[in-house]
């Protein structure tokens, strides 16, 4: 049994947090300069052409990509051979303080909903906890703005809508959304389980790598499909027009009852921050 103390997480937390902020993942940069060659229209090129240079500022100068840095959530991965010295989400909590405080990252929670009360170090993150095999945890963190988290959905669909039936909805939802989530987008499906779980699987899903195709049949054919379809709303980069609506689709899926189809989308800006760490 491997021990692993809570500064550990906290500093793990920490680092992982400035890092997401500061830093666009290597493929989503990659996507959104391939979206500038691809686009068609000149004034979705000239977004582009800028949302790649507020990146590079970002990552050359170390601040952060958008005022907007975002809600904390934390997918945690416990190996069963691993014994967490003290309380685990007091210590990703502490990290989380750590970084919006000595990194001046916007602070955007409330204490409550309805009062509006800022909790002043952007505590508590929203933790998702898996217990796996091994003896090590890994800790994945996601700043998640709320332009694009305001245009997320779930919709409890019915069995006979199937496959189209989702196609529609996710279809609709993003036109809809038009401008409002910052375009190009990646979209996010959680399909199947219960309520809470198609949004969890969801958010999870925003996690994956943009070249990582689903390695269900089912759902890879959903994810090209959409994608195709989505950049064919017209919607474009910040929702002037264009052809590069959404970087990816990301569809994770899980059983569910024979009577209910659960389909959550969460929609993620292009301001996809998240970072991962194996202690």
């Amino acid at each position: 049994m491997r021990t692993i103390n809570p500064e550990q997480i906290t500093e793990a937390v920490e680092l992982l947090l400035v890092e997401a902020n500061y830093h666009i993942c290597d493929d989503v940069y990659d996507a959104i300069k391939k979206a500038k060659e691809n686009e068609e229209s000149e004034i979705g090129k000239e977004v582009l052409e800028q949302i790649i240079e507020n990146d590079w500022i970002a990552t050359t100068e170390n601040v952060p990509m958008c005022q907007d840095t975002g809600i904390v959530v934390v997918f945690l991965e416990v190996g069963n051979e691993v014994f967490l010295d003290g309380n685990v989400y007091d210590a990703i909590n502490l990290g989380v303080h750590n970084a919006y405080n000595n990194a001046y990252l916007r602070k955007s929670v409330v204490k409550h909903p309805f009062d509006r009360v800022n909790t002043q170090d952007n505590t508590p993150a929203i933790i998702h906890t898996k217990i796996t095999q091994g003896e090590q945890v890994k800790i994945t963190v996601a700043a998640k703005g709320a332009g694009s988290e305001n245009m997320s959905t779930v919709k409890m669909l019915t069995p006979a809508e199937g496959y189209d039936g989702v196609k529609k909805l996710v279809l609709d939802t993003v036109f809809d959304a038009k401008g409002k989530p910052c375009p190009p987008i990646i979209v996010g499906l959680g399909i199947g389980g219960d309520l809470e779980k198609a949004a969890i699987i969801a958010k999870e899903s925003l996690m994956r790598d943009l070249d990582d195709e689903s390695s269900d049949p089912i759902a890879a054919k959903l994810e090209r499909e959409l994608l195709e379809e989505i950049n064919q709303l017209g919607v474009g980069p910040m929702g002037f027009g264009g052809t590069q609506t959404a970087l990816a689709v990301k569809v994770n899926t899980f059983p569910c009852h024979i009577a209910s189809l659960p389909v959550a989308i969460n929609i993620q800006c292009h301001a996809a921050r998240h970072k991962s760490k194996v202690i």
